[in-house]
C-alpha cells in the first residue's frame, strides 16, 4: 500500500508498506481524503518536539474520511463499503498514535473496531470534502463547549484556520449571538466572511476598538472601555491573545485556548479574582462532540465546502503541506486518494 512516513524536519518518506489484514475483531479502512492539520505543518517545518504528538518513523496524518474494505468475522457493526470517520485517539489501538494514525497512508488497520468508539458511520448527507474536516471540527467544537456558551454571549475567536473556524461555527450552533474572527490572513478572513462572521485583521486594526464597535461596551471592566464580549477563544496559540483577554476581557469573561502553545505566560491571579474571569484549555474531544459535528455539517454543508481551498494527489503530499504552510493562500488542504 502507499504510505507516508514522517522522518523529521522537512523529511517525508513516500513509500510502500504491506497492506494490513483484518483479524477476527478488526476492520481495514481505505482512506478517501485526508486533511492536512496545523500539527502536520508544524512538525514538517520545525521537527518533532513542537508540542504535537507526531514522532519520527511513524506513518502520520490523522484527519480522514475513509471506507470499510475488510471486516473481521466477529465484527457486526460495519460492512464493506461503509463510509467511516476514524477516531485518531483510538483508531490504532494506541492513544500515543493519535497524531500518527496513518491518514496519509492508503489503508489503516483498526483493531477491535467498535461503533462510535474507533469508527463512526458518516451520515450520507455529508459529502466527502466536508467529511474530511470532521476531526478538526470535533476539536473546535469541544473548545467551543469549554467556553460554556450562552445565548446572550458574544465571542472573539483568534485564529481563522480550520479549528478556529470550526470553533466559530460551533459557537453559533450552540446559540452565541455574534462571533468575530481575528487573523493576519485576509484570505482566511474572507472565507470567514463568506460563512457569515465578523472579521478583524489584527495586523491593521485594533481588536479592542473593533469589538467595541461590533458588540457595544461592556457594563463592567477593570481597564477602561471593554467590548461586551464574554468569550475569548485562542485557536492560534500566542501569548498576545491571553494578554488581550487580561487587558480588555470584561468582568465575568472566559478564556479558552485550543491553540498549541509551548510557552509559560505570566498570569496575574488578582486580575482573575477581581474580574471574576476564568482561563482554561481544551484538547481533543469527546464522542458526543462527533455527533454535534454531524449535526453542524448536515445543517451547513454548502457553507463548509468553501473552507476547502486546495486538493492534492497523494504523491504530492509534501507540496500539499508546503501549500498549507502559506496561510495567505490556503484554508483547508486535502489529500485525494481518487476513490
Amino acid at each position: 500500500m502507499k504510505a507516508a512516513v514522517y522522518e523529521g524536519k522537512k523529511a517525508i518518506k513516500m513509500t510502500e508498506l504491506p497492506t494490513p489484514k483484518a483479524g477476527p475483531n478488526d476492520v481495514v479502512i481505505q482512506n478517501i481524503y485526508a486533511g492536512i492539520c496545523g500539527s502536520d505543518v508544524a512538525v514538517y517545518n520545525h521537527g518533532s518536539g513542537t508540542g504535537h504528538k507526531i514522532e519520527t518513523g511513524h506513518e502520520f496524518g490523522h484527519e480522514a474520511i475513509s471506507k470499510v474494505v475488510e471486516v473481521g468475522d466477529d465484527v457486526h457493526d460495519f460492512k464493506i463499503g461503509d463510509r467511516v470517520y476514524p477516531y485518531p485517539l483510538l483508531a490504532r489501538g494506541d492513544p500515543s498514535r493519535a497524531g500518527s494514525m496513518g491518514g496519509f497512508s492508503e489503508y489503516i488497520l483498526i483493531p477491535n473496531a467498535k461503533l462510535n468508539r474507533q469508527l463512526y458511520l458518516v451520515p450520507k448527507e455529508i459529502d466527502n470534502h466536508v467529511a474530511a474536516m470532521i476531526e478538526p471540527f470535533t476539536v473546535g467544537t469541544r473548545a467551543a463547549k469549554q467556553t460554556r456558551p450562552d445565548k446572550n454571549d458574544n465571542a472573539i475567536v483568534y485564529g481563522a484556520g480550520t479549528i478556529g473556524m470550526a470553533a466559530a461555527v460551533a459557537l453559533k450552533h450552540l446559540g452565541v449571538k455574534q462571533v468575530m474572527l481575528v487573523d493576519l490572513s485576509d484570505y482566511r478572513l474572507n472565507v470567514a466572511k463568506e460563512l457569515g462572521f465578523l472579521t478583524v485583521n489584527s495586523s491593521r486594526d485594533d481588536v479592542r476598538s473593533q469589538a467595541i464597535e461590533a458588540f457595544g461596551k461592556a457594563e463592567y471592566s477593570l481597564h477602561g472601555e471593554a467590548p461586551d464580549t464574554q468569550i475569548f477563544l485562542d485557536a492560534a496559540g500566542h501569548n498576545s491573545i491571553l494578554e488581550d483577554f487580561l487587558q480588555f476581557g470584561p468582568v465575568g469573561s472566559r478564556f479558552v485556548t485550543v491553540g498549541v502553545n509551548n510557552s509559560k505566560p505570566q498570569i496575574d491571579f488578582l486580575e482573575l479574582i477581581f474580574g471574576s474571569k476564568s482561563v482554561g484549555g481544551s484538547g481533543g474531544y469527546r464522542p458526543e462532540d462527533v455527533q454535534t459535528v454531524f449535526e453542524i455539517m448536515k445543517e451547513r454543508q454548502s457553507d463548509l465546502r468553501k473552507m476547502v481551498s486546495q486538493e492534492f494527489d497523494w504523491q504530492d503530499l509534501e507540496k500539499g503541506i508546503q501549500t498549507a504552510t502559506e496561510t495567505t493562500i490556503s484554508e483547508k488542504v486535502l489529500i485525494n486518494y481518487h476513490l
